[in-house]
Formats: structure tokens, sequence, C-alpha cells
């Protein structure tokens, strides 16, 4: 198969679909690798390195486009990319389409076979190819924190640790899955005060062994989500419900109860946000107010580490890339968890959180791969 890696043209993403050494994992199978010039730059692996890796390098995107057999990238093709996939060609990457209805439109009539990595499965119920952009994300959420609390960035002046003497930041968690586990570990390690809300007993169970009395736990009751986002500092959106559209759990009449210039991190946002207030955002400008409070909203924060998150989210698609260009839409078929990643197939949706957050009609992946 021909594998193409087209350069991120997302604004602020410098993460890559492959690493040199993904690549030769490709190469050394029989597979030929196609790699758009500069699309190793934001990671420091020149077009030498490709190939010296065995890849071969083209000059634009549309040589990608046009002749390979799958397109692997790190986030969801813009226009000008979608309008380039065509009939019987694969897109692996993340997709988060539920609340991007100009894709989902645009992949269809494409007629594409468009596999996210946030719906691929494991045997245990997890999501395996989110789960390390997730750790990323959940880690960074409380470095961006740390930053928007400063009186410099409109924060309430507030260090998240404290000092001898002084309180630390009060910070809640909504959500205690990957994202929030990494975003309290980190939050513990810098001694914030902090609490963790969930609606699953066993994994607050997990989190409470796991963190032996440093961190709170609470049932996410909306009393609870009210009374702990009412009186934090900073709170950190980290649900998830796979596939689908964020659930919106502060709404914009919690804000005027919230502390002054206290902090919103949604890290939700590329499923549509978990604030009622949330709209993305960039890098360049992280953060805004409303009914003053800070809203860090970015939209793909992993991208501002591409070294460590292009090649942590590698070693996570690599197996499922593999199994793509050895078998193709036979992988697919044979792999549950890989076809739970299937969310468009020949203009068709194939992921039912898609279809019902977009009130659009949903084929069965099983049915319509074996026609």
């Amino acid at each position: 198969m021909r594998i193409g890696v087209p350069k991120e043209i997302k604004v602020e993403e410098y993460r890559v679909g492959l690493t040199p050494a993904s690549v030769r994992e490709y190469v050394t199978r029989g597979h030929d690798v196609i790699v758009e010039q500069g699309a190793g730059i934001g990671i420091g692996a020149s077009d030498d390195f490709y190939r010296s890796a065995g890849a071969a390098i083209v000059d634009t995107a549309a040589e990608i486009f046009a002749t390979a057999d799958m397109v692997v990238k790190v986030k969801e093709p813009q226009p000008s990319e979608w309008r380039q996939l065509r009939d019987n060609q694969i897109l692996f990457t993340y997709l988060h389409l539920a609340p991007d209805a100009a894709q989902t439109k645009g992949l269809l009539a494409s007629g594409c076979t468009a596999i996210a990595y946030e719906t691929v499965t494991d045997a245990h119920g997890g999501l395996p190819l989110l789960a390390p952009m997730s750790e990323v994300a959940g880690r960074l959420a409380i470095e961006a924190a740390g930053a928007a609390l400063r009186t410099s960035a409109d924060g309430m002046g507030k260090l998240i640790g404290g000092v001898p003497g002084v309180a630390p930041s009060r910070i809640a968690v909504i959500g205690g899955g990957v994202v929030g586990t990494h975003a309290a570990r980190m939050a513990a390690g810098l001694g914030a005060d902090i609490v963790i809300l969930d609606r699953s007993l066993p994994r607050l169970r997990v989190l409470d062994e796991m963190f032996q009395g440093r961190v709170r736990t609470r049932y996410a009751t909306l009393e609870a989500i009210e009374e702990e986002v009412i009186g934090a500092d900073v709170v950190i959106g980290a649900v998830l419900v796979p596939g689908a559209s964020a659930p919106k759990l502060v709404s914009r009449a919690h804000l005027a109860r919230m502390k002054h210039r206290a902090v919103l991190v949604d890290v939700a946002i590329d499923q549509g946000g978990c604030f009622e207030a949330s709209r993305p955002t960039t890098h360049q400008a992280p953060t805004y107010l409303v009914d003053e409070i800070v809203h860090y909203c970015v939209a793909n924060m992993p991208g501002a580490v591409p070294v460590t998150s292009s090649h942590a989210l590698n070693n996570a698609t690599l197996p499922f890339g593999l199994a793509l260009a050895e078998k193709g839409i036979r992988a697919l078929i044979e792999d549950p968890h890989l076809r739970a990643g299937l969310n468009v197939h020949r203009g068709q949706i194939t992921n039912r959180a898609v279809a019902d957050s977009q009130n659009l009609p949903a084929a069965a992946p099983e049915a319509i791969l074996a026609a």
C-alpha cells in the first residue's frame, strides 16, 4: 500500500502523522511511504531523516492526496484537504466530527473511508489512540491554568501551589478519565487543593486509592458540580462521551457566582466544549473573558509540545496503521476495535454518536463493510 503523510495545515499545529521511526516500520513491511516536504519540521525531523527511513519526499500535499491509498494525519482535514479526498481512499486521523457538520459533509461527499483515532477502542473499553493525547492535554491543562491565573493574563493573581502560610489554589476537575487523572497528578505535584468529580463510583474508588488522600473525590451530581465550580479558582473540563458532543456542565449562569477572574480550562473543546460559553481559541490567543471568568479553550493543546505528542501518538497508532496498510478494509472487518474507529465509509456515517449529534442517519459498519 502507498501511505501518504501531508504537512499539517491547521493553525499552530506542528505535530506530524508519522515520525521517521514509524515510516521505517511501514517501509520494512514492504509499503511505500510518501511525505510532504517539511512535514516533520515541527518535531525536528528534516526531510533527510525521512529519506533515511525509506520515505520519498514530495513537493505538495496535492501529490499525497492524489496518489496515496491511505493518508495518515494528526488533526481533522481542513476544507482544502477534504476536497482532495477520494473514493476508496483511507483517512486515518483525529476527526472529532460530532460538532463539525461541515467536515462531516465534506467527508461524506468525498467517498473516502475515514477512521477516527478518538473512537478506536480496546479490549478494556478504553480509547487507546486518544489516551496519549489525553495524557498530554491533562498535564498541559494545569500548566495553562497556572499561566491564566496570573494577573498579566487577566487571572486572579494566585499561584497554584501557594507558599507556606498562603493557601494553594482550589482546582475542580470534572471528569475522572485520562485527562482528569493526569491533570490531578500535575496539580497534586504542585500542591494544589484538588477535587475530581465523576459519575462512575468504580472510577472514583480507583482514583481515591491512586491518590492516597491527596485528592478529594465526589460523585458528580449537578449539586456537587455547582458547589465545586463556584468555590474553585480553576475548573478543568475533562468530560468525554466517545464520538459525541460534550455535555455542557458549567452554564453561563454559574459564571456570575464564581470567584472573580477564576479560570476555566475546557479540554473537551474539540468535541464542542463542556462549558456553555466555550469557543475554540489558539495558542497565540488562548484565553478570553466572559462575565469576568477566564476561559482557556485551545482546540489542539498537545500541538504546543509536538515532539512529545507526535512520538506518543505514533506509539499508539502504529499497530493499527500497519494493520490497515497490510489488510485494507479487511482490517476493519476482522478487528472490532479498529472498526469502532470507522466514522464515515463511502458516503455514509457509521458512528451512531456522530450521527445523533447531527440528526443524521447512521449505517451499521458491519453491514456496509460486508457489502
